[in-house]
């Protein structure tokens, strides 16, 4: 059914004449008369009658009427969700528990009124990411291309926050009763993060912050989800994992599962943002400003040798950068 012939029907009932009805479609009046003749031979009623003053409808079409206007209304309903500017902004986050979407969700709850969609592309290379922030599929991502001098000319990266680092241990854990930790206190203690995918940021952070305090990560095997590896914790006397301080996790309260900061240094899992250079979504503007207000890490931080240059290419590391077409 072609939704225009719809369209041409439900504003002709409205109005009561099919010239007025072009009028506002912005097509001849003939035009709208071969829709909706169109229409009438595939529904096989007659919708209107013609009258000295234009067009009434008949029962088939004071029938139909409702519902095409329901299809009108899904139609544009449709449109609005897709287009740029006037759907919601859309943001993708690595997981619906990450400190990027407990940042959002903040972010909304002071501003209930922000219309706002977060997903997740189930994607490990961040290339991906940006394809997609490319077609316009999202505005934005919370991804870090480590080598911004491979991004492409369209996109654009800058430092949101920076996400201090917690060990999680179990209740019998040999750290588990300490209020904080320094790196070299977590040497030769099995740190677990499982499924560190080839390729990702996180894959490099972890080298990095491996070779930089002689840590001993473990990232055999898959990763079967946060609540498989809560329950190994739970039971485990040597096993531990990292976290990030913003991270939303919950485990049964018998498990009695510690966090605990890091710090001198404070570890710093460096988080970006990608979004187009020309046009980025309106809405866009509030969330980088938001992240001016959070907390500020604490000193002194260890942060991977890419986050430097990412964090000098927006400026002071507030999303300075917005709309910038010199920075990366």
């Amino acid at each position: 059914m072609d939704t225009e012939a719809v369209r041409s029907f439900v504003r002709a009932a409205e109005l009561g004449q099919l010239q007025h009805a072009a009028d506002e479609l912005g097509v001849t009046q003939q035009a709208v008369s071969k829709r909706i003749a169109t229409l009438e031979r595939q529904l096989d009623v007659r919708l209107f009658t013609r009258t000295a003053r234009g067009v009434e409808l008949t029962l088939d079409g004071q029938a139909f009427l409702p519902h095409a206007r329901n299809i009108v209304t899904g139609v544009d309903r449709a449109i609005t969700a897709i287009r740029p500017g006037s759907r919601a902004l859309r943001i993708d986050v690595l997981g619906l528990r990450s400190a990027q979407a407990v940042v959002l969700h903040d972010y909304w709850r002071s501003r209930p009124g922000t219309d706002l969609d977060v997903v997740t592309l189930r994607v490990n290379d961040p290339r991906v990411a940006v394809a997609a922030v490319q077609a316009g599929d999202i505005d934005a991502s919370f991804r870090t291309v480590t080598d911004a001098a491979t991004l492409p000319r369209d996109v654009q990266m800058i430092h949101a926050f920076d996400s201090p680092l917690e060990l999680l241990v179990g209740p019998r854990h040999p750290l588990a009763s300490a209020r904080t930790l320094t790196p070299p206190q977590l040497r030769r203690h099995r740190i677990w993060v499982p499924g560190i995918a080839p390729r990702s940021e996180w894959a490099e952070f972890y080298d990095q912050l491996t070779t930089a305090f002689d840590l001993r990560i473990d990232a055999a095997g898959p990763n079967f989800g946060n609540e498989v590896l809560l329950d190994a914790l739970a039971d485990s006397a040597d096993v531990a994992t990292l976290v990030g301080a913003r991270d939303r996790y919950i485990w049964p309260t018998n498990y009695d599962l510690r966090r605990i900061p890091i710090v001198n240094p404070t570890l710093a899992y460096p988080l970006s943002l990608i979004f187009p250079r020309a046009n980025p979504h309106p809405g866009l503007r509030a969330i980088i400003n938001h992240f001016g207000s959070l907390t500020p890490l604490p000193e002194p931080a260890w942060r991977p040798s890419w986050a430097t240059a990412t964090r000098r290419s927006d400026g002071d590391g507030d999303g300075s950068g917005y709309g910038d077409p010199g920075s990366t």
